[in-house]
């Protein structure tokens, strides 16, 4: 490896760190506060919710490949990624908290079935979408473009990985118990307690949205570009053939899609422990500490140690044994559930769970690391074979990945919902009776058997099937290092000439 290569600053490194933090602050205000708030609060019908979330992952097929041809054809003075990343955050800012206000209007004493209310969420969740898609490409495609050393790239990724996991849990331990709280002192004022939850989750919601795309701003304002690649001007077909035909990243791509349903556990979570810990109106914090803890205690142990075992183990290796140690524990969840259907509140099986979740939070959280570690690769792969850097391209495939395995998991929790009933004035009515003292787990034993089954079996098998398209993978580390080295020697001689 030439001694010749450049790198990012540990201030450049902390500031891009604390964007990404704030930039899955708001990736999870949607991702687990909106799909719960829609239910559970402004009662749309599950089916509903589905069908729109459908029809906005097909346009991201579209969409993400075309935001990444765009980052890839910008030549600005800032680069090709940090121009997204200096504007985007506002226009993030402003869709995200649109997309909570049609509760505003919302019927407190009926289902959300009105076509105003399901039209404002279905628009404002498209648009939320494509926004969200402009700033979260070049976030990721970054990267590859602040560092040319390898063991930075891995470590800034890893750390990345870190940060996002860090977003997400700050919303999913805050959103639902503080804007029950603030919905619970507005209660008296709003004559309504329906209403007055309503109101609670949208203020909320709105806060944690300024703060997200307040902390995400500074990686705009910090992050530089040192490395560079000559001009491209592929057009949009033309890049989903190179998508396709770089080997590497195709691999990816097919297997990101067949785990899609590992989301299921985190777009769940915060229903399932409200409700069946909490019971919907009672204090779930500590169920939600000791759950939550699990997962991302288990993701962040593991996103800290694939950089060091990237310097000793295959990455393909790696990633099936990650695969499978995340699969396993999935496949345990719902069996559990049918032993102990009303006990899982108790310290024995607590502390099964809290075991069980921690593995499947690991193998999670190293697939994240592994995943975008590998897509820079491809990148590489690209550019040593065929001259160019398809960054924005590349990283928009794993944007894609990411919405599509939201989209495929609120599809699965509709017509789970939807067969036991758990929808629309089921829904409220199940509020209602739970406020004046019925118990989930015994009343409502359909609704926590489904919600146990969502976060086990669909995962589990996406998880097994993902595993086939990684065992060719079509580039050994290797190669990969034989290639970075090559690059770099090429672009020291460039810049000499």
């Amino acid at each position: 490896m030439s001694t010749n290569t450049r790198t990012y600053t540990p201030k450049e490194r902390n500031m891009y760190l604390l964007g990404m933090l704030g930039q899955n602050m708001i990736y999870n205000i949607i991702g687990t506060g909106l799909y719960f708030y829609f239910q559970s609060v402004i009662f749309i019908p599950a089916i509903a919710i589905s069908i729109f979330m459908a029809v906005a992952r097909v346009w991201d097929a579209i969409n993400d490949p075309m935001m990444g041809t765009f980052v890839d054809k910008t030549n600005s003075k800032w680069g090709k990624c940090r121009p997204y990343l200096l504007f985007s955050p506002v226009a993030i800012l402003v869709i995200t908290i649109l997309t909570f206000c049609n509760g505003i209007y919302s019927d407190a004493n009926s289902s959300a079935t009105n076509t105003f209310i399901v039209g404002w969420a279905a628009v404002s969740y498209i648009l939320w979408g494509m926004t969200y898609t402009i700033g979260d490409i070049p976030l990721w495609g970054v990267t590859s473009r602040m560092t040319e050393v390898e063991k930075d790239r891995a470590s800034i990724l890893s750390l990345a990985r870190i940060a996002a996991g860090l977003g997400g849990g700050i919303v999913l331990l805050t959103i639902i118990p503080i804007s029950q709280a603030v919905g619970t002192a507005l209660e008296s004022t709003v004559g309504s307690t329906a209403k007055s939850q309503q109101y609670g989750f949208i203020i909320v919601a709105i806060i944690l949205t300024i703060i997200g795309c307040g902390l995400f701003q500074l990686t705009g304002v910090f992050v530089r570009e040192r490395v560079t690649s000559k001009e491209q001007n592929f057009g949009f077909i033309d890049n989903f053939k190179i998508m396709w035909g770089n080997k590497p990243f195709r691999k990816q791509l097919i297997s990101g899609v067949l785990r899609s349903p590992i989301q299921i556990l985190l777009s769940v979570a915060m229903t399932l422990v409200s409700y069946y810990y909490g019971n919907y109106f009672g204090n779930y914090m500590l169920y939600m500490i000791i759950l939550g803890g699990g997962i991302f205690g288990g993701q962040f142990v593991a996103m800290a140690l694939v950089p060091k075992l990237i310097e000793k183990f295959e990455k393909t290796r790696l990633f099936i044994g990650s695969t499978l140690i995340s699969a396993v524990p999935f496949a345990l969840i719902y069996p559990i559930y049918k032993m102990a259907p009303q006990d899982l509140d108790k310290p024995v099986w607590l502390a099964v769970l809290l075991v069980v979740f921690a593995l499947a939070g690991g193998g999670m959280g190293a697939l994240n690391v592994l995943q975008s570690v590998m897509i820079a690769d491809a990148v590489d792969y690209e550019e040593y074979h065929n001259g160019f850097r398809p960054d924005g391209v590349f990283f928009s495939g794993q944007s894609f990945i990411t919405k599509l395995s939201a989209g495929i998991s609120a599809i699965i929790q509709g017509i789970g919902y939807s067969i036991v009933g758990f929808s629309g004035d089921n829904v409220m009515a199940c509020n209602e009776a739970l406020r004046n003292g019925a118990s989930f787990k015994a009343d409502f034993a359909p609704y926590a058997a489904m919600m146990f089954f969502l976060c086990s079996i669909p995962p589990a098998i996406g998880l097994f099937l993902s595993i086939i398209p990684i065992k060719n993978y079509g580039m050994s580390d290797d190669e990969h290092r034989s290639m970075l080295d090559a690059l770099v020697q090429r672009r020291n001689k460039e810049s000499n000439e």
